[in-house]
């Protein structure tokens, strides 16, 4: 979105992480601020928004893109704090977003919402039922916020994303060969996505070169739902 010529505003728990990102766009001529931010507390949202709104006057796009697995076992092996703390991330999370999204963007004129939902926002796994219960419930409450959001010019769509190239990932996988190549065999296209090819989608999504797209949940997977 920076590329794009978007002044952005960053939320993230990894302050330095995220000034260090903030400080990159400044430094490639672009306009970036960073707000520490934990998605799971309604008032961080709250901010994160308002400083947008502070900072630029109005709010014409914002991505929801915060989410992992607090923990992996059976369902019956998991705890009610477990539960709680993969929904809170991953779905109650883009609940505290959307409060306060559709409003500032809708004052402003309309924009775009995109929340990540992940491929597994419409498929199973084991060993991960929590995460996967709240990405399934980020797909459902896109598609209800998308007609609340339509009369009001805001469009809001689900991105499903499969395994994308990050620091992240890598850590997952125990940054082995073997680990990348079995994930990377669960895509049709026998590879794992890029950053920028990831980036690139939901630019597009974010932009009004999708203004005809609402309420729909979008695959970027290498062909994994289709299996």
């Amino acid at each position: 979105m920076a590329a794009e010529g978007a002044a952005v505003v960053l939320g993230a728990r990894g302050v330095a992480a995220g000034e260090r990102l903030a400080a990159e766009i400044r430094a490639e001529g672009g306009t970036a601020v960073f707000v520490p931010t934990d998605v799971t507390v309604a008032t961080d949202m709250e901010r994160l928004t308002g400083t947008a709104m502070g900072r630029f006057g109005r709010l014409d796009a914002a991505f929801n893109n915060a989410g992992g697995v607090s923990a992996a076992g059976a369902v019956h092996e998991l705890t009610p704090g477990q539960w709680e703390a993969d929904l809170g991330l991953n779905l109650t999370s883009v609940f505290h977003g959307l409060r306060h999204q559709v409003p500032a963007i809708a004052a402003s004129g309309g924009g775009a919402i995109l929340n990540n939902a992940s491929n597994l926002g419409v498929v199973g796994m084991a060993t991960v039922a929590p995460y996967v219960a709240a990405k399934h419930g980020v797909v459902g409450l896109t598609r209800a916020v998308a007609l609340e959001g339509a009369e009001r010019g805001v469009r809001v769509n689900a991105v499903l994303s499969g395994a994308i190239d990050t620091p992240g990932f890598r850590t997952s996988m125990g940054a082995t060969p073997e680990g990348e190549a079995h994930v990377a065999g669960l895509h049709p296209l026998g590879r794992i996505g890029t950053a920028e090819e990831i980036a690139a989608f939901c630019a597009f999504l974010l932009s009004d070169e999708s203004s005809f797209v609402t309420g729909a949940a979008l695959s970027i997977d290498g062909g994994y739902t289709t299996r």
